[in-house]
């Protein structure tokens, strides 16, 4: 289960960076909104609720690490590692979960194309960078997992 969460990790950050891109282009260059840009978008939320999924399944019945913080909270509290896994990845993963859901909504009922890509910019590119935030990247020192 680790694994696929880990491997999903990349499929969010490269839809992410793709919606994100795309939307960019679009404000910058004015341009249409396209289907490709609405599968962008569309991609990043369906690996979000893949990866919220997996993620709920890894913290509930399968990581250790998440028992043990859940068994003492505050213990948990005290120990920065302990903490991140079952207090900040979860609270920061579930807003940008909510701000994908969201803005992929908004955009679907905004009225212009530029309104369209203005909000997709704003609302996957908060949740992007949440995503960023919440990963254990290696160079994380306490936190650092790997980069699968």
């Amino acid at each position: 289960m680790l694994l696929i969460h880990s491997l999903l990790r990349w499929a969010i950050v490269l839809a992410g960076i793709w919606a994100v891109i795309r939307a960019l282009k679009g404000v910058n260059g004015k341009t249409p909104f396209t289907g490709a840009d609405n599968k962008a978008g569309l991609f990043f939320m369906i690996f979000f609720d893949l990866q919220l999924l997996v993620g709920l399944a890894l913290y509930f019945f399968f990581s250790d690490i998440a028992k043990t913080g859940l068994a003492d909270m505050g213990a948990a509290m005290k120990n920065s590692t302990l903490r991140f896994f079952t207090v900040e990845h979860e609270t920061l993963a579930i807003l940008a979960f909510i701000l994908v859901h969201v803005g992929k909504a908004k955009v679907k009922k905004a009225a212009s194309d530029a309104q369209k890509h203005k909000l997709a910019l704003i609302f996957y590119g908060i949740a992007l960078l949440l995503v960023l935030i919440l990963t254990p990247w290696p160079f994380r020192a306490a936190l650092g997992k790997g980069w699968i």
